[in-house]
């Protein structure tokens, strides 16, 4: 009789302990997976590249205006072979749903850019966080995609975007490259700060 009850503590134990270890590994990829990152001085940062050691690159497209470019740019990349990741903004993406369709059902990345193009900066953590919020909302009503993604309007961020950004289950990403092709419509001057280096 003994040995049955010490036999049964010693399961329910082994079991509690594989419970804990199960939810402390739960709760480490969560976190990990849903803020940005630490620097060595406890302050968020956005994500800048993925591993450098790759010989390869990420196309990252904000999407505020220019619908008319969208088609020919689907038709390319699908010729290519190349997927993207399309940062859309929530108030384009809400005149713009078969678009919006279109970019996802050819396989590209969709990823979240703010509702109003707002300097994230400039606004409250409130602000940002519905920024953030609605334009997820959005673009999930529209075709069923969660972001996850989000980088703020003209690069534009503190602590407080970061901060919104993680809070919102989004993990902020800037870029490394910035071709700067909204302001020159100089092709080749466009070409040269995309691949240079």
């Amino acid at each position: 009789m003994q040995q049955s009850k010490l036999k049964k503590f010693r399961h329910i134990h082994a079991n509690l302990l594989i419970a804990l270890c199960l939810v402390t590994l739960l709760s480490l990829t969560f976190l990990t997976n849903s803020t940005n990152v630490l620097s060595s001085n406890n302050k968020l940062t956005p994500l800048y590249h993925g591993d450098k050691s790759s010989k390869k690159v990420s196309l990252m497209i904000n999407v505020y205006w220019g619908s008319e470019f969208i088609p020919e740019m689907l038709k390319v990349l699908e010729e290519e072979d190349v997927v993207a990741t399309f940062f859309v903004g929530g108030m384009w993406a809400t005149k713009e749903n078969k678009l919006l369709i279109d970019i996802a059902n050819a396989g590209h990345e969709i990823a979240n850019h703010g509702y109003y193009h707002k300097d994230h900066d400039k606004i409250s953590y409130e602000r940002n966080i519905e920024e953030i919020s609605l334009t997820k909302q959005v673009i999930y009503d529209i075709c069923g995609i969660e972001t996850n993604l989000f980088m703020p309007p003209s690069g534009a961020f503190n602590q407080t975007t970061l901060k919104a950004s993680a809070s919102a289950s989004h993990k902020t990403i800037m870029w490394s490259k910035d071709t700067i092709d909204w302001r020159d419509q100089d092709k080749t001057l466009i070409y040269n700060r995309a691949t240079q280096n």
